[in-house]
Formats: structure tokens, C-alpha cells, sequence
């Protein structure tokens, strides 16, 4: 059984498996796939603890966001626990966190989202044609859509109509809170 759970490829499967189940919210990946597929002659109750082991693993280093001096710093150290990781292990671990790190950080980081953020921006200036007042017709405004969404989710856009004044008001608006970044960014 040890030597079949020491296998790089088998391994490297089963950390791209948990990493597709666990960040990337794949439903259908389930313990005996990951066993009948990678593993099948290793029984589920040998397969059960080795799977937990390297979850916790590859969740400790995701969580942690380590780079790569840290992510070999740990796996350095799970090697030397009891009940802990071959280096073999460590080396495909390390191997597939320097190949999956970008995806699942990014994965992670819209997991975390609460609210929906600005996809993109598009701006224009037009002149009004249609008004009330006569006096309006012809006035420049700046038309602005937002594109809005959460990742996975259908985008949402919102179209604002801004008149001289109003372009005005959101440009001091900027002003103020560029001065206080500047501000808090000054070292002390």
C-alpha cells in the first residue's frame, strides 16, 4: 500500500482532484473517484486517512498563500513529523502548488467576495437631443455603463447621465480622496 500512495502521478491527480472539488466548487469529484480512479487497489479505509492528510496539506498551504520559500519551509517540516509526508510526496506537492497557486489564490479570492465587483467602464460625451427645457438641448453630457458582476455570474450594467456640474462634483470627489491615499500613503 505504501508504495502505491508513493507514486507521482497517481499523486499529482489526487492534488488537482481535491484542488478542483475543494477551490474551484467541482461537486462531482468524490472521494472513491479520486480512489477508484488513481488508486484502486488501495482500500477506501487506507485510501480515507491518506486523502485527509493531503487535504489538509494542500488546504493549509492554500489558505496560508505561501510562497515558495515558506511552501518548502512546511513541507520540510511535515517530512519530519510523525505520520507526516515523504519527500517524494513533498517534491510532487511543491511541483503542483508552483504550477496551481495563481488559479487557486484567484479562486479563492472570488470565493471571498461578498458583493459583485466593476467588470470594465465605458464612457462617452454626447450632446443632449431631447429636454424639458429648451435651454438644455444641445448640452454636453458624459453617458458612463458600468459593467458589474460577481465571477461566474451574469454581468449587470448601470448607465449614469452626468451633466457639466455633475462631472465637476465627481472630479473634486476624486480630488478629495486622492489626497487622502497621498495622505495615508506618506511614511510617518
Amino acid at each position: 500500500m505504501a508504495g502505491e500512495l508513493e507514486s507521482s502521478k497517481p499523486l499529482s491527480g489526487l492534488l488537482s482532484g481535491l484542488a478542483q472539488k475543494d477551490f474551484h466548487g467541482h461537486p462531482g469529484i468524490t472521494e472513491e473517484l479520486l480512489r477508484s480512479q488513481l488508486y484502486p487497489e488501495v482500500p477506501a479505509e487506507e485510501f480515507r486517512p491518506f486523502l485527509a492528510k493531503m487535504r489538509g496539506i494542500l488546504k493549509s498551504v492554500a489558505s496560508a498563500d505561501m510562497d515558495f520559500n515558506q511552501l518548502e519551509a512546511f513541507l520540510t517540516a511535515q517530512t519530519k513529523k510523525q505520520g507526516g509526508i515523504t519527500s517524494d510526496q513533498a517534491a510532487v506537492i511543491s511541483k503542483f502548488w508552483k504550477s496551481h497557486k495563481t488559479k487557486i489564490r484567484e479562486s479563492l479570492m472570488n470565493q471571498s467576495r461578498w458583493d459583485s465587483g466593476l467588470r470594465g467602464l465605458s464612457w462617452r460625451i454626447d450632446g443632449k437631443s431631447q429636454s424639458r427645457h429648451s435651454a438644455q438641448i444641445h448640452t454636453p453630457v458624459a453617458i458612463m455603463e458600468l459593467e458589474i458582476g460577481k465571477s461566474g455570474q451574469e454581468s449587470e450594467f448601470l448607465c449614469l447621465e452626468f451633466d457639466e456640474a455633475k462631472v465637476n462634483q465627481v472630479l473634486k470627489k476624486l480630488s478629495e480622496v486622492e489626497e487622502s491615499i497621498s495622505t495615508l500613503m506618506q511614511p510617518a
